[in-house]
């Protein structure tokens, strides 16, 4: 059964409650973190990215550097991340992005822009990503997104070679592309295999394509060199070390606010100096400007 993961405390009442799973992998494979129903299919969601971007390097996508890790990520919409994602289109137009208009995350971006656009939504580094594969590998470009195409096939068999399970269930995400659902076991252990790729390297040494300024998943990476972070929309995360360390959550009301804390717990539980982001182990509470509680792990 799901357990409780996190509870939300205002001046000293327990206000909230998420429940969910995680799990947290060893470097050997073995779980040194199970609570909850750890074994039962997720959505991975955004999670599912640094997988996708996997896939397009493998059908040809000329992806290094803060490329590779713009296509693994959820950009804020800054402008860094449009000319990037425009490069990465090259000679293609930016109407053949099939992500939908968005207003950029980023707050100080979102006051000055004057309409939602394909090329701000966090989603267009992936898309342009698999644009450029489609481009290497011959394939259609217009039909990119369809579950038949080639390239999401090949990202099916991606997760499904690194998770070492078939693939659950197919949805289609917020911007469009095919997500493959998998066991929150299987999610982990596909972040170990992720763990010794290009893919990795990028986000390692860009975190700033893989999310933006402020971005908990960028400042969790840059407190923390050589692990991967990326969340994922209704509640998902996983973590990664270079050493094999791998952790996959979900909470189940889909919202996000406790993920990391609970995350870098189960991280520390297995043993990683998680010391350097000590700060995203709770979440304050405010009351009136002040603060009046926290978001806690319970694990």
């Amino acid at each position: 059964m799901p357990a409780l993961l996190a509870e939300v405390t205002r001046s000293g009442f327990v206000e909230s409650l998420h429940h969910g799973s995680v799990v947290g992998l060893l470097p050997s494979g073995d779980m040194g973190v199970s609570v909850g129903a750890v074994r039962d299919p997720v959505l991975p969601r955004s999670c599912m990215k640094p997988f996708q971007a996997l896939a397009c390097l493998s059908a040809g996508a000329p992806l290094t550097g803060p490329a590779l890790a713009i296509a693994a990520g959820s950009h804020t919409g800054e402008d860094r991340h449009v000319e990037l994602v425009t490069r990465l289109l090259g000679e293609l137009p930016v109407e053949l992005l099939q992500c939908p208009p968005s207003w950029p995350e980023d707050e100080e971006t979102r006051q000055r822009v004057p309409e939602p656009t394909r090329v701000r939504m966090n989603c267009s580094g992936k898309h342009a990503a698999m644009l450029a594969a489609c481009v290497a590998s011959g394939w259609p470009t217009q039909t990119y997104l369809e579950p038949s195409h080639p390239l999401q096939q090949l990202v099916m068999r991606t997760v499904e070679e690194l998770s070492g399970e078939s693939v659950a269930h197919t949805a289609i995400d917020g911007c469009g592309a095919p997500v493959y659902g998998l066991s929150l076991h299987g999610l982990a252990r596909a972040m170990q295999g992720l763990v010794r790729t290009p893919v990795a390297d990028a986000m390692r040494g860009f975190p700033e394509y893989v999310g933006g300024t402020g971005h908990v998943n960028t400042v969790v990476m840059q407190r923390l060199p050589g692990v991967v972070a990326k969340g994922g929309a209704e509640g998902v995360l996983v973590l990664a070390t270079t050493a094999g360390h791998a952790v996959a959550v979900k909470v189940l009301d889909g919202n996000p606010r406790a993920t990391t804390a609970i995350g870098l717990t189960a991280l520390a539980a297995l043993g990683f100096d998680v010391s350097p982001a000590g700060e995203s182990l709770s979440v304050p509470v405010l009351g009136g400007g002040q603060v009046v509680g926290e978001v806690r792990v319970v694990l």
